[in-house]
């Protein structure tokens, strides 16, 4: 075949192609083939015959020859790029990406709206890969061509911002480079629009600023995109909340911060983050009741901060709210979810929050809490601070070996901690050694002498010890003072510092105030609360005992604060007022339904009311749950009496003066209803019977 002919065979194929007759095209490039076996457009042309006759692999093979022997030449790689992309199979994605790169480089000197096409289609197929990385990198490509071209402004704009689109799915498993390529789009984005300010543009700049806000290590960009922003949009609170949150979560507030703070609450005063760092400021200053207060309403409106609820859990603690600081840190923790770089700092800070305030509940399920939650702070074992705290938990558990074992080892590797001591003093305090306890806080102490706990257990320490050391003004009563002075949330110690003024020092009005002031800071503590109420009644002050159990009782519900209905119950039967006696003693036995002496006085309230059958029934209970109750026996036959049940009265005196032969009221009633018995005899004329 003469050169001439082949050239005849190859237009004969290529007019067939033309006219859908695939079959004959491949005919006349074989005969080409058979003259000339590396003829290009003979295998260009097999492999667009063979696509169309649905043979893939011949195609594929014919294109893959061309190509082998004219790699720059564009006909091949075109067919080949069709071929792929009419393919169903998944896995020519990667050969296809080649191939559109093999055209970039072909077009790049050439047709460069061709070039754009082919770019485009490329970051189509790496964005359904999730490539990421490789979308970033091509449209940066296809935007440089654009500006060497002279694109307008507004059209760069278009291109970057379908940029940012093209890349927001990737923040979540992003690397370094990528995310770099992203926050450089959001920049010349936000940099090239035309109307600024403008809606879209603050839309693009809030984007922008929530991006930053996702990568912990952005924070010198993140503060500038938030100023840069106010500065265009003094009125938008966004890029102000987004700047408080950040300070809020790194954990260190500068003046920056709280000038950022008050500024947002004077732009709006409901604004959570504001709020939140308004709280923060009143922990920093020591004010704990309103920092627990604002954090909480702020924490309502912008929960989604575990930095926030670990302020409000360590307000709580200081607060002494145990309970509460628990379900603050167990809140924290959920907000959290599973953290890595900062947020593991973070979730380290919370689990030993929650196990500090699981110690202080001080029961055993708390302290098996207290444990799990030690157990999943990373590195724990290498923390000292951390081992004391476990060394706590199992002392409340009542495993005194495994706290002696961590006492021992801190004592010997960390001897200057304030901690070590201060473990080994709570062991000797539990097991009642009070003098090696005494030793042991006196040494934790010299260590951290600003610690109220310390004072309180020393002072707890010569309480116990002796009754030298409790009266000793030197001893319980200074530490206790000092605990005090140190935290004046501390309830307990007001307790005893009540204690000491009423049982030793005998000062009424002082040991009062002590009792109240705990029952105020702790309002489950009945011992002080009643021992308030007491005093208060000794001191001829009822008004002071009402108003105390009027608050409890107004805020108790159902079933408990028992103390405070029983003693408001005697408080009104002491001054004749039954009614109100009785309904306040059958709320205290709902509390607890086994106290005899709560019905004792409740059978009081009633005969007093002169509701004589249910004063009966009252007495005979108390008498049933104890029987050694003589008076309630003895009030039970006066009302059997009173209701002229005269045989019943006489058979319940007798019973009473069987156990006591000289218990006068019993032979006073028994001699009334004998004289009865016989007036009645007498008016039935039954004399002389």
């Amino acid at each position: 075949m003469s050169n001439k002919e082949v050239k005849a065979a190859l237009k004969s194929a290529r007019d067939a192609i033309r006219n859908k007759e695939y079959k004959e095209a491949l005919k006349h490039c074989k005969a080409v083939l058979k003259q000339e076996k590396n003829n290009y457009n003979a295998w260009v042309f097999i492999g667009l015959a063979a696509a169309e006759l649905e043979q893939p692999d011949q195609a594929k093979g014919a294109y893959k020859k061309a190509i082998e022997l004219e790699p720059n030449q564009l006909l091949a790689w075109q067919g080949l790029a069709n071929l792929y992309e009419k393919s169903n199979q998944t896995d020519v994605k990667g050969d296809l990406a080649d191939v559109y790169q093999k055209l970039l480089e072909l077009y790049e000197s050439g047709d460069k709206q061709k070039w754009c096409d082919v770019c485009n289609k490329l970051v189509e197929l790496y964005h359904q890969e999730k490539k990421y990385l490789e979308v970033a990198e091509t449209w940066q490509k296809l935007i440089k061509m654009k500006q060497e071209e002279g694109a307008e402004k507004a059209e760069l704009h278009q291109l970057w911002k379908k940029m940012i689109q093209l890349l927001k799915d990737s923040t979540q498993n992003q690397d370094n480079k990528t995310e770099q390529l992203l926050l450089t789009a959001f920049e010349h984005a936000v940099n090239s629009a035309d109307t600024v300010p403008g809606e879209d543009h603050q839309n693009l700049y809030k984007d922008f600023i929530q991006c930053l806000s996702k990568f912990p290590h952005e924070t010198a960009r993140l503060e500038k995109a938030c100023n840069d922003m106010m500065a265009l949009y003094p009125t938008v609170s966004y890029p102000l909340e987004v700047l408080c949150l950040h300070f809020i979560q790194s954990g260190t507030l500068s003046e920056e911060a709280l000038h950022c703070f008050s500024r947002l609450l004077e732009m709006d005063a409901s604004s959570g983050p504001g709020i939140i760092g308004f709280g923060i400021k009143c922990l920093q200053e020591k004010k704990y009741k309103e920092a627990v207060k604002s954090l909480t309403e702020g924490l309502q409106k912008t929960s989604h901060c575990p930095a926030a609820w670990h302020y409000l859990a360590e307000a709580q603690m200081k607060i002494h709210k145990h309970r509460d600081a628990v379900l603050s840190c167990n809140q924290a923790l959920e907000v959290l979810g599973t953290p890595a770089g900062p947020s593991l700092q973070w979730k380290n800070l919370i689990l030993q929050l929650k196990a500090e305030s699981l110690i202080k509940i001080a029961d055993t399920d708390a302290a098996e809490e207290a444990i799990k939650a030690l157990e999943q702070i990373v590195d724990a074992s290498s923390d000292p601070v951390v081992l004391a705290l476990r060394g706590q938990a199992y002392i409340n558990k009542g495993l005194m070996d495994q706290a002696s074992k961590i006492s021992q080892e801190l004592l010997l590797s960390y001897p200057d901690l304030a901690e070590s001591h201060a473990l080994e003093g709570f062991i000797h305090y539990s097991q009642k050694n009070y003098e090696q306890a005494e030793r042991s806080f006196l040494n934790a102490i010299e260590r951290k002498a600003e610690t109220a706990e310390y004072h309180q257990y020393l002072g707890l320490t010569y309480w116990f010890m002796s009754d030298e050391t409790k009266k000793d003004k030197g001893k319980a009563l200074t530490e206790f003072l000092k605990a005090a002075k140190l935290d004046s949330y501390l309830g307990s110690v007001f307790c005893y510092l009540g204690n000491y003024y009423r049982d030793i020092a005998g000062d009424k009005s002082r040991a009062r105030g002590c009792y109240k002031k705990a029952f105020e800071l702790d309002g489950t503590d009945e011992e002080s609360g009643t021992a308030a109420v007491d005093l208060s009644v000794e001191l001829g002050d009822t008004d002071t005992a009402l108003s105390i159990l009027n608050e409890v009782t107004e805020k108790a519900s159902t079933g408990t604060a028992k103390w405070a209905w029983l003693h408001r119950g005697l408080y009104y039967l002491r001054t004749g007022q039954p009614s109100q006696a009785v309904a306040d003693l059958q709320a205290a036995l709902r509390a607890d339904p086994k106290d005899s002496n709560c019905w004792e006085a409740l059978g009081e309230a009633y005969l007093s009311r002169g509701s004589y059958s249910t004063a009966l029934k009252s007495f005979r209970k108390a008498s049933e749950l104890n029987p050694e109750l003589v008076y309630s026996i003895y009030r039970a036959a006066a009302v059997e009496q009173i209701l002229g049940k005269y045989e019943n009265a006489i058979a319940t005196y007798q019973q009473i003066l069987k156990k006591t032969e000289d218990y006068v009221p019993a032979l006073k009633g028994l001699g009334e209803c004998y004289l009865m018995l016989a007036r009645s005899a007498l008016d039935n004329y039954f004399d002389r019977k």
